[in-house]
């Protein structure tokens, strides 16, 4: 069922908040219009269950039903990417063997701060490919979360001797030269060209489309953007697609915020109609009053300079 992502993998893959309703239970509904929403705004795929898809606070059950309501929902419309990284090898496997009998594209792992060196992250990586056989696989570089960092030398031993590796998803911060290192150094040792997606809230996206990235894998609210974004970048377009990214900013500065962030993205996603309500599952954060003015007037500005853009 659904197809594997591989090498070629580029565009905008969102990363899909998941709705609750006010009690804290999930919002099935929204999930379906939320699905609904990033389609309708051109994304390339749709990455599940990841950090701020708020993975952590769901049991088993409930990130399967979240798979199975997302896969269906998009029903081979475009790749659908799901995050699996779990502490446990059994409980990650189970996972991921599940999203791929759904229809899952590829599954994303991070390593664990437990990983303190490149040959045990290697290792982990190994492992995950051997348990997994053929299935997928990206990586997700965020060591400023997962305190596991990550050698250009490993990445390449990984990208030669693991062939599922598909896929990095660059988070690493600062990361343009580490980007730009692993471009120019697997070029010049023959190695094959895995794709690059970069998050971060797309905070540097501009930059890492010109190192070499090959697109977003983000939550950012303003999906539009980042797909409009892309495509003036992809046709060479580099100051209109840098023109557009300047007007987000400061929506892009807020929503990067650690945790605050995510109640801020939910909000904007909330008054957008693409969720019935902004919750996020405690323990988790909310906007006060305060921050309610704070973001109407930055997207009354977002709404000026938009206008004045044309």
């Amino acid at each position: 069922m659904g197809y594997k992502l591989d090498e070629q993998a580029k565009g905008v893959y969102i990363i899909s908040a998941t709705p609750f309703l006010d009690d804290g239970s999930i919002d099935y509904e929204s999930l379906d219009r939320l699905t609904d929403y990033y389609i309708e705004k051109g994304v390339s795929g749709i990455t599940i269950l990841g950090m701020m898809g708020e993975a952590a606070k769901l049991n088993a059950e409930e990130s399967i039903a979240v798979m199975k309501r997302v896969i269906n929902r998009v029903n081979g419309q475009l790749p659908v990417v799901v995050g699996v990284s779990n502490t446990g090898m059994d409980n990650l496997a189970t996972l991921a063997n599940t999203a791929m009998e759904l229809g899952s594209a590829a599954i994303m792992v991070s390593p664990f701060a437990a990983q303190k060196t490149d040959e045990a992250i290697f290792n982990y990586f190994a492992a995950v490919a051997d348990k997994l056989g053929d299935t997928p696989l990206i990586y997700q570089d965020f060591p400023l979360a997962t305190n596991a960092n990550v050698s250009v030398d490993c990445l390449m031993r990984i990208i030669r001797e693991i062939p599922q590796m598909v896929m990095l998803k660059h988070e690493e911060w600062p990361g343009l030269t580490k980007l730009t290192n692993l471009r120019e150094r697997c070029a010049a040792a023959g190695l094959r060209r895995i794709s690059v997606l970069c998050g971060n809230g797309g905070l540097y996206l501009p930059l890492e489309l010109g190192r070499g990235a090959d697109g977003a894998m983000t939550g950012f609210a303003f999906v539009e953007m980042l797909v409009e974004m892309y495509a003036l970048h992809a046709k060479g377009d580099i100051d209109g697609a840098e023109d557009l990214f300047d007007c987000y900013l400061p929506i892009i500065r807020l929503e990067q915020q650690p945790g605050y962030g995510l109640a801020v993205r939910k909000e904007i996603l909330h008054r957008h109609g693409a969720i019935a309500s902004a919750k996020t599952r405690s323990p988790g954060p909310s906007l006060t009053a305060q921050d309610h003015k704070d973001l109407d007037r930055l997207l009354d500005r977002l709404d000026k300079r938009l206008a004045a853009r044309g």
